[in-house]
């Protein structure tokens, strides 16, 4: 089990040509591996490595161009940088089997093993942390299915059945995400992001993953590559809220968030 008694930060990084903020950054192993190294060099402690854009109405991706634009690069990633911590970010059990089986560390699974019923067991048979996310529906339906009679408890009544389950298939170490932007409306994320110490019931870790999001940029009436202040105002909340993982774009910035928060908890 990794440590999370300290916060940790987790850099992102898109092997997609269409996600909202970095899509088509990283179009070779070149500069996948240029910017490996720099999210390690800005302290990541882990790197989520994603091949499916999850963002609103993204466009579908079937299985065998998800492992196309993945395992090869993860394989490259893992030669390169073999101590690095590497996450998968994936919601099909035969991504999360080659990915695992090629060197990566834990599956952060956007749906909580909703979208592929093997999820878990594979997880489970690796012995691997999982962080389960809260969605509704999936990236293309999301935004429809945004009615909810009290967001938080709806929220962590999701997580306490999939904690549930993922302890029956055999999943030792859990992670919940709750989901910020997905299924959830600007106001919703807020009242999450407000209440987020009351997930601290569940006994697991809490990641969150806010950086650059609309619920920052349109509130502020600018864009995704302006939201870099927002995004560190939101993560120094999360974090006095309990956070124990921020999931980010800006490494550095995060890093030094967290440096300043744990001067306010020695």
């Amino acid at each position: 089990m990794i440590d999370l008694a300290f916060p940790k930060v987790m850099g992102i990084l898109n092997l997609t040509p269409n996600s909202f903020f970095d899509g088509g950054k990283y179009a070779n192993d070149t500069a996948v591996l240029k910017q490996v190294e720099q999210l390690l060099l800005d302290g990541a402690d882990f790197i989520d490595v994603g091949a499916y854009s999850s963002k609103p109405n993204a466009e579908f991706v079937s299985t065998q161009e998800e492992l196309e634009r993945l395992i090869p690069t993860l394989k490259s990633i893992v030669k390169e940088f073999p101590k690095a911590l590497l996450s998968i970010d994936t919601f099909r059990s035969e991504v999360a089997k080659q990915a695992l089986e090629a060197g990566a560390a834990m599956i952060n699974d956007i749906s909580a093993g909703s979208l592929d019923e093997k999820m878990m067991e594979t997880v489970a048979a690796f012995q691997v942390p999982f962080i389960m996310m809260h969605l509704r529906g999936t990236p293309q339906t999301m935004m429809k299915l945004t009615d909810y009679e009290d967001v938080v408890k709806d929220v962590l009544f999701y997580f306490s059945e999939k904690i549930a389950t993922a302890r029956r298939s055999g999943i030792n170490d859990l992670i919940v995400d709750p989901g910020f932007g997905f299924a959830k409306n600007v106001e919703q994320n807020y009242e999450i992001l407000q209440k987020l110490d009351l997930f601290s019931s569940l006994d697991v870790p809490v990641l969150v993953g806010i950086s650059r999001k609309s619920m920052i940029y349109k509130p502020l009436q600018t864009t995704p590559d302006k939201a870099l202040n927002g995004t560190t105002a939101l993560h120094m909340m999360a974090l006095t809220k309990g956070a124990k993982i921020l999931r980010v774009h800006d490494v550095k910035e995060a890093v030094e968030c967290v440096h300043l928060f744990s001067l306010m908890n020695l």
